[in-house]
């Protein structure tokens, strides 16, 4: 018997190779290329010539657009996150680290979604009785809910195209594996295939597809980057399996705002929605400390308070530089423009910068409140109390604008601060009720007037 013929794929683009390389010949990354068993060419090739249109052009203009409502999962935070609920015909994909729940917020989602439509889950990890026992564990309602153990993509096809559920969910796409293709499940070329031929039928018959994807190492979705192109919506799951608290944030939404947050709280019977967020990235001090800066972050639709710490102490050696859930070249930069424009030296000093709750912030609306926790942990003098801050810092030392300031404070005065300072553009027209403001224009205009509140 012949020996199968390998090829060498690489496991970000999908770029395939003769031999091994260290650095993958189409998107440069290193140690990627993985042996797969090439496919088998088809017995017969297609000539262009012989190939007759299937579908006609058509006038943009003269296509009839009909808005199609959503259907809600009945978990609030999970429809957040999806930008109003799921989507007829859409396919979305959820990622994270094993054991994070994402499989459990899914099975939550068809016991809610059974009792009002067709749902169909399909399970290529567990069996049957498992996911069973994970359902009776959650004291799920099940008596509609329908199971599929399959990884067979042939007969997960026929069975979709059969039964026509409006809602399926696939957990997972790096299990299954179509016997039109010789290499392994898991490989480039299977997910490719399974994923497109999903798609193809979820545009096709109107059903909402959830596939459920493994992650790397590094964080990133496991598999082909053209998976992530395919689909319709890209959700990550986030959050430290030593903590409840879970974070489902969307990447990608051709239906709904990007970086939309849902926020989750990990309990025995399964995953709550949090309605106040705020309260879980906020620190209960028992009187004011230095170095603690609250901001308004903007998540999607969402305005959400954040604390931020900072703490600089003399270096023993080389100063470092550590940030946790913010920008590290960012803080770097930040260090030089408060050396620059506020006169304050911290080239001797180690910063370590966090955002408590393990929440990652990276809009630049970050930059004053780290300036101000820095100064404050570096003249060891409390922020005045009830006091919310946010805007960009240009490295000129100028003070700029943050997107949505006015919703913004109108969060902070609603959860109970009664100061801001904030970049001279956002400065409210209309008095906010409850809320002193104090617009700046420059680095060293905010740290000095803070003295005023002190």
């Amino acid at each position: 018997m012949a020996k199968a013929k390998t090829v060498y794929s690489c496991n970000l683009c999908g770029a395939m190779s003769p031999k091994w390389q260290g650095q993958c010949p189409g998107c440069a990354e290193w140690n990627t290329l993985v042996e797969v068993v090439a496919d088998r060419p088809a017995a017969s090739g297609h000539r262009f010539e012989s190939l007759a249109p299937t579908a006609r052009p058509q006038i943009l203009a003269e296509i009839e657009a009909r808005e199609t409502a959503r259907i809600p999962t009945g978990i609030a935070e999970f429809d957040r996150a999806l930008g109003g609920g799921l989507v007829p015909g859409g396919v979305v994909l959820i990622g994270g680290d094993p054991g994070i729940g994402k499989s459990t917020l899914l099975l939550q989602a068809l016991a809610q979604l059974s009792g009002s439509c067709s749902v169909l889950y399909i399970s290529g990890e567990e069996s049957g009785e498992q996911v069973a026992l994970r359902a009776r564990r959650l004291s799920l309602d099940t008596q509609s809910l329908r199971l599929m153990a399959e990884i067979n993509l042939e007969r997960i096809l026929a069975t979709l195209q059969a039964e026509r559920p409006l809602v399926a969910v696939i957990d997972s796409i790096q299990t299954l594996w179509s016997d039109q293709l010789s290499s392994a499940p898991g490989s480039v070329a299977q997910v490719r295939e399974c994923s497109a031929q999903l798609t193809r039928l979820a545009k096709q018959l109107g059903i909402t597809v959830i596939l459920v994807g493994h992650v790397t190492k590094e964080g990133a979705l496991a598999g082909p980057r053209v998976l992530e192109h395919i689909v319709d919506t890209v959700l990550y799951f986030e959050g430290d399996t030593h903590s409840s608290f879970r974070l489902v944030r969307a990447v990608k939404n051709r239906f709904g705002a990007v970086n939309e947050l849902g926020v989750f709280a990990m309990t025995d019977r399964g995953l709550k929605g949090v309605n106040n967020p705020s309260a879980l990235f906020l620190s209960q001090h028992g009187q004011e400390v230095a170095g603690s800066c609250v901001m308004v972050t903007q998540e999607g639709t969402r305005p959400l308070l954040v604390e931020v710490q900072a703490l600089v102490d003399t270096a023993h050696g080389n100063p470092r530089r550590l940030t946790v859930g913010l920008d590290a070249q960012r803080l770097a930069m930040l260090l030089a423009v408060l050396h620059r424009h506020a006169g304050l030296v911290c080239f001797d000093q180690d910063v370590f910068v966090n955002a408590v709750g393990g929440v990652r912030i990276s809009e630049p609306a970050a930059d004053l409140p780290v300036i101000l926790s820095i100064s404050s942990s570096l003249k060891n003098k409390p922020l005045p109390s009830k006091l919310i801050v946010f805007g960009e810092v240009g490295l000129a030392g100028e003070i700029r604008p943050a997107p949505r300031g006015q919703e913004r404070l109108k969060e902070a005065a609603k959860l109970g601060f009664t100061r801001a300072l904030i970049p001279e553009a956002n400065a409210p027209k209309q008095p906010i009720p409850g809320m002193e403001v104090m617009a700046v224009r420059r680095v060293e205009e905010a740290v000095s007037r803070l003295r005023e509140w002190s």
